[in-house]
């Protein structure tokens, strides 16, 4: 039997290696990784069978693996475009709200000024006849000089409105006393009585408060929305640095090194990584919030005393009572007109034109009943897209702060916040010990994940910002009822008319502009202290142009 016990113990031993042998052959394959490498159209020979020697690789973990170099480079490219693909994707929604709703908004604004223009013309046509066709130029200049304004900011709507009142004056005048003959000069004088006279009543005065506020909140509103849109849409381009790439590649694919393909990256581990990725992005969230903010208060205005639907519609019913009390007291401001001015010279017997009361000014404006009269345009109303938009702000709000963790809770990205255990954390298969940085550029020296130059911010990130802040700033301004481009808006704060919830100095003073605040300070100190400091004026006066001219460059 001892001759049998040696060789029976070899075979024995035989099998047993064989076995452990198949058993670390099996453990050593890299088929899944190899079979998930092929999937996104990689080559396969670049993957290897199974585990290798892993001195080649750069920057995930050597030793065995189931990665080649070119696995590793091929990798690095997929990892960054697995980021800028989810970081889109993000950005791209919210790029769409912005897109979609500032074209809503632009259609429905174009359309309201388009169904005013029409409403009045039509109306004037058939009230008012031939007289109204052979001055009809100058209502279509009034409604060319607002949609200008609408669309290229560049018109003063307060001295637009007060030539548009003289110009209808001049031409008025002309013909409640069509039995005198009037040069341009002594037109021209005519129209300096405007203000003085008021011979359109108080229309023009409580009209030019509620076109001017409800024009430079819509289209300051509007061009909100534009600037919204357009930093998402710069913003969401992002370009990864070497450092995010390598700690992306290290997350996404270098478990995949390890034979561990199943395993997703830890949620902290994926956060850390994400802020130090989107350290800029983080940065532009105060000015961010803060145009939310400017915003909501604009669409505020224009539910209540900034509507411009409520100020538009009727605009036709408005200019016409103007146009009658006009007639009503004719023969009162021709009077003093005369006195003013000087007595005009009368016509010939023969080219005496008829009088005012054979005219098509003898009958009063109709509008329309309100069944009749278009209240929409576009298909919607103001007060619908101002709720539909404020719902969409108000989830904006704290955009890039949360990017990260909206990045991370992809699931293409890291698992789930409850899975803290079997999760990879850039060694293995295991909990991720680090706390989780801040967001911005400033709270990522400490980053465990991203080496990340603290003292280099973005300049494309920084021209956000500053087109962020700017677009506040008219937000403000438009919120108070001042023109944006045209600091020195009018001064009258007792205006009274439809939809006018508050005067310019009873509105809530959430925002304050400083255009006003400063130059009414100024000019009431340099009153009250002229007599004490006659000595400082000149010093005073280079200080006071200096911060004007800076403030100027401000406002613009």
């Amino acid at each position: 039997m001892a001759r049998f016990g040696l060789p029976a113990l070899l075979c024995t031993l035989a099998a047993l290696s064989a076995a452990l042998l198949a058993a670390e052959l099996k453990s050593k394959s890299c088929s899944e990784v190899r079979r998930l490498y092929v999937s996104k159209g990689f080559d396969k020979n670049d993957a290897p069978t199974h585990e290798i020697n892993g001195d080649h690789l750069k920057i995930c973990a050597q030793g065995h693996t189931c990665c080649s170099q070119e696995m590793e480079e091929r990798y690095s490219l997929q990892s960054k475009d697995d980021f800028t693909s989810v970081v889109s994707e993000q950005c791209n929604h919210l790029q769409a709200i912005f897109a979609s709703r500032y074209k809503k908004f632009d259609e429905f604004f174009k359309e309201l000024l388009e169904n005013a223009e029409k409403s009045l013309n039509d109306m004037f046509v058939k009230t008012y006849g031939r007289l109204y066709m052979q001055n009809s130029e100058l209502f279509k200049d009034l409604f060319v000089e607002l949609k200008r304004y609408y669309v290229m900011g560049n018109v003063n709507l307060e001295e637009m409105l007060n030539d548009f009142w003289a110009r209808l004056l001049e031409r008025m005048f002309r013909l409640v006393n069509s039995q005198y003959h009037f040069t341009d000069e002594y037109l021209e004088c005519v129209s300096k009585y405007t203000e003085q006279l008021k011979p359109f009543g108080d229309v023009p005065r409580k009209l030019k408060l509620q076109v001017t506020r409800a024009f430079v909140a819509a289209r300051t509103f509007a061009q909100g929305l534009a600037v919204a849109r357009d930093v998402v849409s710069k913003v969401s381009v992002v370009n990864p640095t070497a450092q995010c790439t390598h700690a992306l590649l290290k997350m996404i694919y270098c478990s995949h090194c390890q034979g561990l393909v199943t395993v997703k990256p830890c949620y902290n581990y994926c956060s850390n990584i994400m802020r130090g990725c989107l350290a800029n992005q983080g940065d532009l969230d105060f000015e961010w919030n803060n145009f939310i903010d400017a915003m909501l208060m604009v669409a505020e205005r224009l539910e209540g005393p900034f509507n411009i639907e409520s100020v538009m519609d009727p605009i036709d019913v408005k200019i016409s009572d103007a146009i009658m009390n006009m007639q009503e007291n004719s023969v009162q401001v021709s009077q003093k007109v005369f006195q003013g001015c000087g007595p005009p010279k009368p016509l010939p017997a023969g080219r005496i034109s008829r009088s005012i009361s054979e005219s098509a000014f003898s009958a009063r404006f109709r509008p329309y009943h309100p069944e009749e009269r278009p209240t929409t345009a576009a298909g919607t109303s103001l007060d619908r897209l101002v709720t539909d938009v404020k719902e969409k702000l108000k989830q904006a709000k704290k955009f890039w702060s949360s990017l990260p963790s909206n990045v991370c809770n992809d699931e293409r990205m890291a698992a789930g916040n409850g899975n803290e255990d079997d999760c990879w954390n850039g060694k293995g298969k295991s909990r991720y010990l680090f706390a989780v940085t801040g967001n911005g550029l400033a709270n990522q020296g400490n980053n465990p994940e991203v080496q990340v130059d603290t003292s280099k911010p973005d300049i494309l990130i920084l021209r956000q910002i500053m087109a962020l802040r700017v677009m506040t700033s008219k937000m403000k301004n438009a919120y108070n009822g001042n023109d944006v481009d045209f600091f020195d808006i009018s001064d009258e704060s007792s205006g009274e008319g439809s939809g006018s919830g508050c005067e310019y100095q009873q509105c809530p003073s959430e925002f304050e502009y400083n255009a006003t605040d400063h130059s009414g300070k100024n000019a009431n100190d340099k009153a009250g202290s002229a007599g004490a400091h006659t000595g400082a004026q000149p010093y005073l006066l280079t200080v006071f142009c200096i911060l004007f001219l800076v403030m100027q460059r401000e406002w613009r």
